[in-house]
């Protein structure tokens, strides 16, 4: 069992434990050491989001890869599947973001890319947790470390990815469009702008002046709603939203009804398949998809499948199936051939290339998407110990689980970066949902609550 990795890396809250300096040194020690099992002086990229620790911990990684005989360059403020990109592109040995995602601005973390541009996996990552734990056993923290600031921003790092991505759009034109842009103050502030106005249009640029504590505040990915919003006051056709690194994304269409990851996946999957690019017919979901994706894809005839929740839980399922496209309900899509990663800016310039050439509204492409009532419980607990193991609890799900057989799902599950049970169930009939929704969430509280 891993202990500092979850499913998208380390993520804590910044300078404590395991994102203090002396363990964040380690992990710098760590990673070096590792590589160097395969090069003599690997060269490593790290780039980060906009948080205010997000320097320092940079600063800490770089003297410690230095000290373990890595070399380093930094990208600067740049989004996570821009380094994954770059990271394939020039043939890094790892690529390094430090970001906690969608967290809020107190908390941060340390995602790892291999060489290959994808996201380590688990016995990798089990490896490098092992010697980290060994370095904090072998090596003091320097008082006062060779190299504590992070080398030069490369500039160009950011125009080679912008450049990646209007490739992948050739002849998309935002004329006689007007689009809301929620940057979120993060990683997307670097890029986002910029890319957009090379396409032509009525841009509107919201949330993108950082100032280091208000990534993710009451903006982007996680409060669709405002972006929603924005574009009926502005009378635009489409409003995007990103999450604080930029791996997700979500819309809005003209109506200001908030376009999740379901429908994306819809209308993406469509546009594959005419083409006769959506391989064996299938997509990739999670067991967090609606039940309504299902039975719409089902129409198209297009077979869906479930992964755990994760986006390289996703990415591992496409690789095995031979899937070319998956994702989650919150914004992970991966486009397999384009990208190794969920890539918030490239899926807002696909979705924008399907509307261009079908000539219609996001509100159209994704009409006949009718979604099952949903509820999502977070319960906040004080250890992650397997709820199969407690009966009590086991017994209201098990109960949940036979009332609603054919009629609904119920999906329990912790979260992989935080200390949340999610009670998520769905069923056609509200009132039945909700009861048992608050049945198990409250089994959760009494047994394992803060």
């Amino acid at each position: 069992m891993k202990k500092l990795f979850g499913t998208d890396g380390i993520r804590a809250v910044a300078g404590q434990v395991p994102l203090d300096p002396a363990t964040v040194y380690a992990v710098g020690l760590a990673l070096a050491h590792t590589l160097r099992a395969s090069s003599p002086r690997p060269r490593v990229l790290i780039g980060m989001d906009t948080r205010e620790s997000s320097q320092s911990i940079a600063a800490t990684l770089t003297a410690a890869l230095d000290a373990g005989g890595a070399s380093v360059e930094n990208a600067g403020v740049i989004t996570t599947p821009a380094v994954a990109y770059l990271t394939r592109l020039h043939g890094f040995a790892t690529g390094v973001v430090i970001s906690a995602s969608h967290n809020p601005w107190q908390d941060n973390g340390i995602k790892l890319f291999g060489p290959d541009g994808y996201k380590l996996p688990d016995a990798t990552e089990l490896a490098i947790e092992e010697e980290i734990f060994r370095q904090l056993a072998l090596t003091s923290y320097p008082s006062s470390p060779a190299s504590l600031h992070a080398p030069p921003v490369h500039e160009a790092d950011r125009a080679e990815y912008t450049r990646f991505l209007l490739d992948a759009v050739p002849c998309l034109s935002l004329d006689n469009h007007r689009i809301v842009l929620d940057c979120a103050n993060g990683a997307a502030s670097s890029v986002a702008p910029q890319l957009f106005a090379n396409l032509g249009g009525e841009l509107l640029v919201t949330h993108a002046s950082p100032n280091g504590r208000n990534i993710n505040l009451d903006c982007g990915a996680l409060h669709p709603e405002v972006v929603a919003a924005e574009v009926v006051q502005h009378q635009a056709s489409v409003g995007i939203t990103f999450d604080g690194d930029a791996d997700r994304v979500l819309f809005a269409n003209q109506y200001g009804q908030v376009v999740n990851g379901d429908a994306v996946l819809l209308l993406a999957a469509r546009d594959l398949h005419a083409q006769g690019k959506l391989a064996h017919a299938t997509v990739v979901a999670t067991t967090m998809s609606n039940m309504g994706l299902e039975v719409a894809l089902a129409r198209s005839g297009i077979k869906m499948l479930r992964a755990p929740v994760g986006d390289k839980y996703v990415l591992e399922q496409m690789l095995a199936t031979g899937a070319t496209l998956g994702g989650e309900q919150s914004g992970h899509i991966l486009f397999s051939g384009r990208s190794t990663t969920g890539d918030g800016l490239l899926t807002a310039l696909l979705v924008l290339d399907i509307l261009h050439r079908s000539r219609q509204s996001l509100a159209e492409l994704a009409s006949d998407l009718k979604t099952f009532p949903q509820v999502i419980v977070n319960v906040k607990v004080r250890e992650k110990k397997p709820l199969s193991q407690i009966s009590s609890i086991a017994e209201v799900i098990a109960t949940a689980e036979r009332e609603l057989a054919g009629t609904g799902r119920v999906v329990i599950r912790y979260s992989g970066t935080e200390a949340l049970a999610r009670v998520m169930i769905e069923a056609e009939d509200q009132t039945q949902m909700t009861h048992h929704a608050e049945i198990i969430a409250q089994a959760i509280r009494t047994e394992l609550g803060v």
